[in-house]
């Protein structure tokens, strides 16, 4: 959506850090949570400093001692014979394989994220996994535990940030999002057994003991199809865990990680064929 679209959708008055802010706590967004935030600008309403304005409010709210955590994946990192959105001609894969640079946590921008992920990981005092492909930012107390030791194979999976926010208990926070947006859903699918799971294997440019080269990692065939299912039917059996309201004009969900994953866990080994 453009800022014209934007402001013509949403005409009565910008948004500011103060109100974010004011409708986060509403929301119950507490100073301590550790929250995972899946994002859209655009659904707040025109923001007096847009996605800047956002991660302050969030700050401010959650403070030092809680934790902030948003996913800035790379998916152009990946071998482009398996890219469909868009393809390119067979003929141009030798040489992006051989000129793509290689993923750097401190510098490679995130792709699909939005821009509220993308300002929030170039900020002070924010650390980013090293997965060329599922890396996440992290602010906070224990932001360093969250990204620390994040695993090549099966990125979203035991080894990966989402692992470490369910071992903390913390909360994700969809804002303006709806739940094919929300990762945390991919770690059931790791955990869940069903019939149409399968290993596969993916490549990434990356630097290793000062050299470029395209390391080959194992992951599962994620598939997120069916993530607004498993959220709606979360939605109505765990309503007491689900908050909800507007953030801007936005509306939102926010609930304990831990709760969704484990029901979606259950939902992908029943429901999946």
């Amino acid at each position: 959506m453009s800022e014209a679209d934007v402001i013509t959708k949403f005409p009565k008055a910008p948004v500011t850090v103060d109100q974010i802010a004011a409708d986060l706590r509403k929301l119950g967004v507490e100073p301590g949570m550790t929250i995972l935030v899946h994002s859209s600008l655009s659904a707040l309403g025109w923001v007096c400093g847009g996605e800047v304005a956002v991660v302050d409010a969030l700050m401010a709210v959650i403070r030092p001692f809680g934790n902030l955590i948003m996913p800035t994946h790379t998916s152009h990192l990946s071998d482009p014979s398996r890219w469909e959105n868009p393809p390119v001609p067979r003929s141009w894969w030798p040489v992006i394989r051989q000129a793509t640079p290689p993923f750097r946590p401190e510098t490679t921008p995130s792709r699909g994220m939005g821009s509220i992920p993308e300002l929030f990981r170039t900020m002070a005092e924010v650390v980013r996994s090293v997965h060329p492909h599922f890396s996440f930012a992290a602010w906070g107390e224990r932001s360093i535990d969250l990204v620390n030791n994040h695993e090549l194979n099966f990125g979203l999976g035991e080894g990966s940030p989402l692992a470490r926010v369910y071992d903390m208990d913390g909360s994700v926070l969809l804002l303006g999002v709806d739940f094919d947006r929300n990762t945390s859903f991919h770690l059931a699918e790791h955990r869940a057994e069903y019939a149409t799971k399968e290993m596969i294997y993916e490549m990434a440019p990356i630097m290793e003991n000062g050299h470029r080269r395209w390391k080959r990692h194992r992951n599962i065939n994620l598939d997120s199809s069916d993530f607004n299912d498993i959220g709606r039917d979360f939605c109505d059996s765990y309503s007491q865990h689900v908050r909800t309201g507007l953030v801007g004009n936005a509306f939102c969900r926010l609930f304990p990680q831990r709760i969704a994953v484990d029901y979606a866990r259950e939902w992908i080994h029943r429901k999946r064929r």
